[in-house]
């Protein structure tokens, strides 16, 4: 398989204080990979970092065969890259139609973005229903169908989701993580952090664990959820 992500001796410091420090991981193109941690531990800096929101005091990061590490933030999303930020980040006084329409901002293919606006509302029908409806009256679950949504807008090839699950009844909560697993199906690279672990790893071919800024361990899905350190640290078994 042909490498979506490489990321290799990320640093990222809040000031005097290093956030990440010499992490580097690889997403294979077409997997769902997982990131998981202690609050705290660097997940979102390291997301933020591959989307150009925090400046990487060392290290490189390649999205397929291009060094992307220097690009602003808007030079990235062309390439293939969009986040899905933690809290959704609507535009609340826009209409669910008009915040999806901003993904398509940088795109000039009217014909394409009407395909992936058909194709966004019927991964989640419900959107179709409020697609004149203010985003910010919408319930938690349905802005983060439009947040996912909106990212899907500018055709992914990559596509990091920063804690999608936060917040939700556990029904819903299902119902995001099944449209994860669609728009992989789908063709689209996914890099996940999530705040249920157990959830994570079973859906992720691939999963790596943060502790203090450093990728601590790594394997398949499934190999962590049986890894000791794992069961006790984020499965919430004893010892």
């Amino acid at each position: 398989m042909s490498i979506a992500l490489d990321v290799r001796g990320l640093t990222v410091a809040y000031g005097s204080i290093a956030a990440v420090r010499g992490a580097s991981f690889r997403v294979e193109t077409g997997e769902i990979a997982t990131i998981i941690g202690a609050n705290g531990a660097g997940k979102t800096t390291i997301l933020n970092a591959l989307c150009g929101l925090r400046d990487v005091r060392a290290g490189s990061i390649r999205l397929g065969d291009r060094d992307i590490t220097a690009l602003p933030p808007h030079a990235r999303v062309p390439l293939g890259l969009a986040q899905v930020p933690e809290g959704r980040r609507l535009f609340g006084r826009m209409t669910v139609a008009e915040n999806l329409e901003i993904g398509g901002y940088a795109r000039t293919d009217r014909a394409a973005i009407a395909a992936d606006l058909d194709r966004v509302l019927a991964l989640f029908p419900r959107l179709r229903e409020r697609i004149r409806q203010l985003a910010g009256t919408l319930s938690g679950g349905e802005q983060q169908m439009v947040a996912m949504g909106r990212a899907l807008m500018t055709r992914p090839r990559l596509l990091l989701l920063d804690e999608p699950t936060m917040g939700l009844a556990p029904q819903v909560a299902e119902l995001v993580l099944d449209a994860v697993r669609a728009v992989n199906a789908d063709g689209v690279t996914v890099l996940l952090v999530e705040q249920n672990a157990y959830r994570a790893l079973e859906i992720a071919d691939r999963a790596f664990v943060v502790e203090s800024g450093e990728i601590s361990l790594e394997g398949s899905g499934v190999e962590l959820i049986d890894h000791p350190r794992v069961r006790t640290a984020y499965l919430g078994y004893d010892a």
